[in-house]
Formats: structure tokens, C-alpha cells, sequence
């Protein structure tokens, strides 16, 4: 059995080697992302494994098809860039890495959030221009504040039981609440009674059609004064253009963006020689108040290895037995 994986890390390595050991598959590593352009050759390995970053269009499905590839395996959560139809029509089983470390998002988020409450960003560059003064810049205290968790999958469990840790009061909203949460009491009934209850709104949800540019300008309409937004799920669950305007004119306090809407061509890739083309996100990394980070709140050395071996072990079941627990084209 042969795989070959694409966009593979120098951190990765290590983890995909260890497997190849472990079991009887021959493993090949490139460095490079899979394209359309590349199909050709794919004859003879059994799956592909690769990101979730990049497209995986209905071509190149009926070329997997062609070739004899059999899987593939996504080292993410997030399918949403991949013509399931299409790969289902030609046969090609998709898997992906539903869990891999829902603790390393989750603690990243409260510590992003901790950095908003007490200007931490703010207060480096004044540092850094030798202004040592803090005042007016008083922070706060996560144990006084009311937080908003949006989605309580994994993740979103995982950070309510960190802010519960720090004291702060928990409320939630979900579309399919959680049996042992809900007993307790913490779910509201719509997003409008959370923004209007919440000093704290922290995202821990897919992106779907439905809840494209959830927190825009109605949504912010409807939020306390000075209330601090979370991202560490999907950009396209903020429209970038309407929390600007929130933050410019004082309606939100602070944001962490670890994901944003736009964010293919900058994020991952070494632009510091390169002037930025899009505006918006220049106009973000401007702001004082707004902390951004290049979706990085997964990247943690659990995190990897899971998301390799877990891949791995997906794609090898899927192979020998047709099915396998993360398939995702049912």
C-alpha cells in the first residue's frame, strides 16, 4: 500500500515517519500542495493526504478515479473547499481529522482574550517607543465579565471549562445543544439574546451559507458597548468590514482574529518583502485593539501529531475496509 502526502511540514515529518515505521504502508512526503496540475502523478499510490487549505474540484476527483487513488485524507476539520458530490459520483472515499486538539483552540482563545483585557498589544509598542506610562489604559478582569461561547462542539467545551476556571459567567448558543449543558442552564434561545447579554463573544463554529457574516453590522447593532469579539473558527463568520466600523467607533472594545475571511493569499506565506493588496486587513493590523494571529490556534505539538497519524489511520481503513470512523461522504 503506497500513500503520498502533500503540503507536509518540517514539524510533520517526524510524526509521518514514526507511522510509516509502525505499519505497512510506504509513505511518501512532499513539501509541496496538491494541484490539479500534479494529477498525473498520483498512478499507483492508494490516497492523498493534504490540508483542508487549497480546492479540490470535480476534475480532480474523476483523476483520482483514473489513476487508482482510492482516499482522500484531510489533516483538518473543515471540507467545506471539496466537491463531496463530485468524489462520491467517482467513487473516492474523503476523510478527515474531526478532533485533533480541541484544548489547543480553546486555551488559545482565552489567552487571546486576555491579552484584549489588559492592552498587552497596546502597551508593547508604547514599550517599544520608550513610553512607559500606563494609565488611562486600565484592564479588566475575566472573573466580572459574561461570556458568549457560539457553538459547543468540542471546542467550544473545552473553553467553557477554562472561563468557568477564571471565574467568568458562561452563556451559550448552539443549534444543537449539548444534553449535559443544557441541564445546567446555559444555553439562551436565539444569537440576538446572547449579543445583547454578552461582554465577551468568543466563535467556536463551522462556517456554513447560513451563518455567512453572522457578526455583521445587525449583529453588532444588537451587542453590549465594549464588548471584545473572539475568532478562532471560520473568517467567514465575520464581515471584516462591519467590525472595523464596530471598533472604530467604540461599539467593540478589542478582537482576536486568528482566522479571517480573506485569508488564503496572506496567511502562511512570507509576504514581508511584498506590499499588502488588501486594504481591509491593512486597515486590521492597524488598530491597536486588535490582535491577529495567522490561524495558528490549532498549531500546538499534540495538535500535529494527531492530525497526522489520525489522518493516516483513516486513510488506511478506508483502503482495507471501504469505511472508516471520520469518512465524511457517507
Amino acid at each position: 500500500m503506497k500513500f503520498i502526502a502533500f503540503n507536509v511540514r518540517s514539524d510533520e515529518e517526524k510524526y509521518f515517519k514514526a507511522w510509516e515505521k509502525q505499519s505497512d504502508v510506504q509513505v511518501e512526503c512532499v513539501a509541496a500542495p496538491l494541484t490539479t496540475e500534479k494529477l498525473d502523478g498520483l498512478a499507483g499510490y492508494d490516497a492523498v493526504l493534504t490540508l483542508q487549505t487549497g480546492t479540490y474540484p470535480e476534475k480532480m476527483f474523476e483523476k483520482f478515479k483514473e489513476v487508482g487513488v482510492k482516499v482522500l485524507s484531510i489533516r483538518n476539520v473543515g471540507v467545506d473547499n471539496i466537491d463531496l458530490k463530485a468524489a462520491t459520483e467517482n467513487g473516492i472515499l474523503v476523510t478527515n481529522v474531526p478532533a485533533y486538539s480541541p484544548n489547543a483552540i480553546a486555551e488559545f482563545s482565552v489567552t487571546q482574550l486576555l491579552q484584549l483585557l489588559r492592552n498587552t498589544t497596546l502597551f508593547r509598542r508604547r514599550v517599544a517607543a520608550h513610553d512607559f506610562r500606563w494609565a488611562p489604559f486600565v484592564g479588566k478582569e475575566l472573573r466580572s465579565l459574561t461570556v458568549g461561547v457560539l457553538g459547543t462542539g468540542r471546542i467550544g467545551r473545552a473553553a467553557i471549562n477554562i472561563y468557568r476556571g477564571f471565574g467568568a459567567k458562561v452563556i451559550a448558543y448552539d443549534l444543537y445543544p449539548n444534553p449535559e449543558l443544557k441541564k445546567e442552564g446555559i444555553y439562551v434561545d436565539s444569537y440576538a439574546e446572547l449579543f445583547a447579554q454578552a461582554d465577551v463573544i468568543t466563535l467556536h463554529m463551522p462556517a456554513t451559507a447560513a451563518d455567512h457574516h453572522l457578526i455583521g453590522a445587525e449583529a453588532i447593532a444588537q451587542m453590549k458597548d465594549g464588548v471584545y469579539l473572539i475568532n478562532t473558527a471560520r473568517g467567514a463568520l465575520v464581515d471584516t468590514e462591519a467590525l472595523i466600523a464596530g471598533i472604530k467607533n467604540g461599539k467593540i472594545a478589542g478582537a482576536a482574529l486568528d482566522t479571517y475571511e480573506n485569508e488564503s493569499p496572506i496567511f502562511n506565506h512570507d509576504l514581508k518583502d511584498q506590499p499588502l493588496k488588501d486594504t481591509v486587513f491593512k486597515e486590521l493590523l492597524e488598530l491597536d485593539n486588535v490582535l491577529i494571529t495567522p490561524h495558528v490556534a490549532f498549531y500546538t505539538e499534540t495538535a500535529v501529531e494527531n492530525m497526522v497519524t489520525i489522518a493516516l489511520k483513516s486513510a488506511q481503513e478506508a483502503v482495507t475496509k471501504g469505511t472508516t470512523a471520520t469518512l465524511v461522504n457517507q
